[in-house]
This record gives structure tokens, sequence and C-alpha cells, in this order.
């Protein structure tokens, strides 16, 4: 049995009077793909952030295993306001080293070698001397990623990683998250689509609380679905499609 990384026992987050998260309890397996599906307003985000320890819950608890915070990369949704950034790609490559020796501290050759690996398995190394913001959207977004893998974490965390992304940049996206689970790296991301969350090992469908938690074929079940996404749910030939408008694209 898998040891557990991280546990949420009812757990509550409230901005203002506003209840965004009630009542969560999750285990977070080592090596493990979670998927968070829900609407806008659902609470995927606000439980990254949790789980990236950027805001503290209201209540409830965190349990850690062994009690040491683990080593934590966060990849936030995009809205294209990082077009104006005066930066190069091996520059933004180079900051997912800053955490462990700072900004003006010595670059190592493990820093390089961590850097360099992770440019290399989101194909993004040829593209170290252009200008972040001159790049396409999928591109942009591999080399946001490349930067989270290089700072070496044992949990990452995407939010919404392939909205809006061309196929390549998806494929290898979700490649590389297979690729870390088996290396022993948690990830867990936050996805409407639910063919991405039929990729992991575990499902969290959330609707401010937890509708339903467990493998992928048990959690994505139309009753499931229709009780979380308020009906907005459509039976193709395919399977199951959900109608939630208000997702970005950048190409």
């Amino acid at each position: 049995m898998t040891a557990p990384l991280i546990t949420l026992r009812d757990l509550a987050v409230r901005y203002g009077t506003h209840l965004a998260l009630v009542g969560v309890d999750l285990t977070l397996e080592r090596g493990s793909t979670t998927a968070l599906v829900g609407s806008n307003g659902s609470g995927k985000t606000t439980l990254l952030r949790i789980l990236g320890g950027l805001i503290e819950p209201s209540a409830g608890e965190m349990q850690i295993d062994g009690g040491q915070p683990p080593r934590v990369a966060l990849v936030q949704q995009r809205h294209g306001a990082d077009r104006w950034l005066p930066l190069t790609v091996a520059e933004i490559l180079r900051m997912g080293r800053y955490r462990d020796h700072g900004l003006l501290g010595r670059f190592t050759s493990r820093d390089k070698e961590l850097v360099a690996d992770a440019a290399h398995r989101l194909e993004v190394a040829e593209l170290g001397h252009r200008q972040f913001g001159e790049l396409s959207g999928g591109q942009q977004q591999r080399i946001l990623v490349a930067q989270a893998l290089a700072a070496d974490p044992e949990l990452l965390l995407l939010d919404e990683p392939l909205t809006g992304l061309d196929l390549a940049s998806q494929a290898r996206i979700l490649d590389l998250v297979a690729d870390l689970a088996r290396a022993g790296t948690t990830v867990v991301l936050s996805t409407h689509h639910l063919e991405e969350a039929r990729a992991c090992d575990q499902v969290v469908l959330l609707s401010t609380r937890v509708v339903a938690v467990g493998s992928p074929a048990s959690v994505l079940a139309a009753d499931n679905l229709r009780e979380a996404f308020a009906g907005r749910v459509l039976e193709t030939d395919e399977g199951f499609v959900i109608d939630d408008h208000g997702h970005g694209s950048h190409h």
C-alpha cells in the first residue's frame, strides 16, 4: 500500500461570508495523480491553493506524512497578462530554482542539470533565447510547467494546465504527468475535461463540497456529473460532455 502524502479532514475555506469549500475529506497518495473536476467556482483552485500552502483552511485539518511539508510547485491559470513579461525563456526556467538558493545565490551544477532536464522533457530547450512574451500560449504553458518541474517537487499542482492548448502541448504535459507519478511525484490537476480526468488515478468531483471521490469510473458517472454541474451534462455517442462556458483559450 502506498503511503499517503497528505490527508485532508473536514476541510473548509471561507472568504468573508463566501464559503468556497466545506467538509472536504481527501487523501493524496505518494506517486499518484488526482484530477479535481467541477464547474467554475466549485472550489478547484481554492483546494490547489490550500495544498500549495498559499492559503490556510478556515476549519478542519491537513495532515502531512512525516510532518514536514513536501516540496511543492504550483502552475496557476494564466489569463494573458504575462505577455509583457520582459524575460527570456532561459530566465523563466532558472526561476524554478530560486526557492533553494534565492535570487542572488550561486547557480550550481545540479541547478543547471534540473533546468536542462525540465526544458528537455517539455521540449522547450531550443527556446531559451526567445522572449517569453512573444511565444504562443502552448509554448508558454510548457515553459511554466518546465519551470515548476525544475523545482524538483514532491507535489506538483496544475490549475487547468491544458485549457486552450494545442494537441501536441496537451499530449506532452499529460505524458509528463504520468512519467512523474511513476517516478514517485504526487500530481494534482484541476480540469473541466472529462477525458483528462479519466487519465488520472483518482478523481475528486467538487461543487463547494466533495460530490464524489474515487476512481474515474466510479466518480464520473451521469448522476454525479449532473449533481456537480447542475444538470449541464450532455450525453453523446462518445460519452458525457460538460456544457460549462467561461473558459478561455490561448493557442
